[in-house]
């Protein structure tokens, strides 16, 4: 299908990235002292940073959508719904590049904000106002309403670009959440119940615990492509099953990055299988983000280590059989050097008696959504652990072993964001499919089609970037960044979409019977975690800013 979007897109991508280059080396001059990026403009100009990281994902995300479009065309794909979704993605991101990006509701990131000059602007106008025309084009939202409303019920609106063997996984975990996770989630989001173990056991059964461990430790041996199928449609869902994935996910990592042997033998076939479950015990009450300042302290004693202190947003930790913990086991040593990570085993608890095991106390944290593996509080007090649980054999690597593992959490959440949003997407098509307003069906009424364009779009880039950033880490290079792009902008697209398909319900999506008012809630929690949506902001501007253009 012919398309003066597609003709003009490597064009435009060009112009995006000589605008972004020209951003950086303005607020490198802006942000440096000595010829070195300072901590403390950076904290200073937080505004322009953060615009600075925002603006080069929409730029990254144009990039992608080209890509996106090349192999999908390559293989006779690329359709009309496919060349809808492009030139109105291209086209709103680029109008939002030179009018204002939003990082938030109220904080938007305007080219001057980045140290651009109106002759910069000027000159990816020139290229960027043809596609930009088309996204301001009601027609064409219309016919993209017209083509998502007859297939309600697709796992994506429009080609994702993705393999056979990965569709066929798709598929698979799709028929899985619609028959035991969607007709139940909002029940168990309204009594805060967790997931039932039959759930956990069956996700077990069909490997989602060992999807990305080797085979010789027990897993299926998959990529982080995989994982993202996987997790979009569990989080589908419900978001706390997708997140079952997360725990394991983590551990996993955890241990084939920094392990022994003694130790992959013995913790990997068993997290694989799903016999144990992991939770992630990091987060202290005054800390959050700022790992440094961890206060949690494990002493030797023999042929133990002994937890003293206390953790804080541990999800899972009553039903989890192991924690992986990071502690102070040197108390004289600065900031991360003096962390370790230990493997602690614990039995497992439930809502009579959350951790029935001696020097671990602690209650649950009432949330608004993410409710179904429970957060809590934990206090430590001598809480034993092997000393030979010390996770690499060797004290003072705690915080450079949790490192490794943040270019896969933040994959997994960006899937997880996707998931959502399409749960989100598909709420809202439904109710404005049957509902009837003054003689005629909502979807009718342009301002709610249009809702739904916007969030099939923007699915469609985030799911771009989710999995680009995921054949990064699956080809063995670099990803932080685009990890961080994808999980920055995928959690605001979740947000986005929920708060849209909220809205389509009127009044009855403020009713608590209705699941987009927990979908709501849980779409709000991605802003949060796995590194909040300002520190994600920091991370890629430092690292586009110190090591040079994307």
């Amino acid at each position: 299908m012919t398309s003066e979007t597609i003709a003009a897109l490597p064009a435009l991508v060009g112009a995006a990235e000589t605008l972004a280059e020209k951003a950086r080396v303005a607020l490198r001059e802006k942000l440096s002292d000595k010829g070195r990026i300072s901590a403390a403009l950076m904290e200073r100009e937080q505004h322009a940073a953060h615009g600075f990281s925002w603006l080069a994902t929409y730029v990254e995300a144009l990039r992608q959508l080209m890509h996106w479009q090349e192999r999908v065309a390559a293989e006779g794909k690329f359709g009309e719904i496919e060349t809808l979704i492009l030139e109105i993605g291209v086209g709103e991101y680029a109008l939002q590049i030179v009018g204002g990006i939003p990082m938030s509701q109220g904080e938007i990131v305007r080219p001057y904000d980045v140290g651009l000059t109106d002759a910069d602007i000027a000159a990816f106008w020139a290229v960027a106002a043809g596609p930009a025309r088309a996204a301001q084009d009601q027609a064409r939202k219309t016919r993209l309403a017209e083509l998502i409303a007859a297939h309600p019920n697709a796992a994506s609106h429009g080609v994702t670009g993705l393999d056979e063997t990965m569709e066929m996984i798709r598929d698979q975990f799709r028929k899985f959440s619609d028959e035991k996770v969607v007709p139940f989630a909002n029940g168990w989001h309204m009594r805060d119940e967790f997931i039932p173990m039959s759930v956990v056991e069956e996700m077990g059964a069909l490997g989602v615990f060992g999807l990305t461990i080797p085979e010789g430790f027990g897993g299926a041996g998959l990529g982080k492509t995989a994982m993202c199928v996987v997790s979009e449609e569990l989080s589908r869902g419900y978001i706390g099953v997708g997140s079952l994935g997360t725990r394991s996910e983590i551990a996993a990592e955890l241990i084939l990055g920094g392990g022994t042997l003694e130790q992959k033998d013995e913790w990997l076939p068993r997290i694989a299988s799903g016999e144990i479950l992991p939770t992630a015990v990091f987060t202290e009450p005054n800390t959050g983000s700022d790992l440094g300042s961890l206060r949690t302290r494990a002493t030797r004693d023999g042929d133990v280590w002994k937890i003293t202190g206390n953790k804080t947003w541990i999800t899972h930790a009553a039903r989890a059989d192991v924690m992986t913990v990071l502690v102070r086991t040197d108390p004289d040593a600065p900031g991360y050097k003096g962390l370790s990570m230990l493997l602690a085993p614990k039995p497992r608890g439930d809502d009579d008696n959350h951790f029935p095991v001696k020097g671990m106390t602690g209650g649950e944290i009432e949330v608004l959504g993410y409710r179904g593996m429970k957060e809590y509080e934990i206090g430590f007090d001598g809480f034993e652990v092997p000393a030979a649980n010390i996770l690499g054999g060797v004290e003072g690597q705690g915080f450079k072993q949790l490192m490794q593992t943040f270019e896969s959490a933040r994959i997994q959440t960006a899937a997880r964001a996707v998931g959502v949003a399409q749960c989100a997407l598909e709420l809202g098509l439904a109710y404005a499919l049957d509902r009837v307003q003054f003689g005629k069906t909502l979807i009718h009424f342009p301002r709610v089609a249009n809702k739904l364009v916007m969030m099939a779009v923007e699915i469609m880039i985030a799911r771009q970037m989710t999995y680009f950033a995921a054949r990064e880490k699956d080809e063995g290079r670099r990803c932080d960044l685009e990890a961080g792009m994808a999980k920055l902008l995928g959690a605001r697209v979740a947000w986005a979409a929920a708060d849209n398909a909220l809205q389509i319900h009127g009044g009855n999506g403020f009713a608590l019977e209705y699941p987009v008012s927990r979908v709501l809630c849980d779409a709000r929690i991605l802003n949060i975690f796995e590194g909040a949506a300002e520190v994600q902001a920091m991370f890629i501007a430092r690292r586009l800013l110190e090591d040079g253009a994307n």
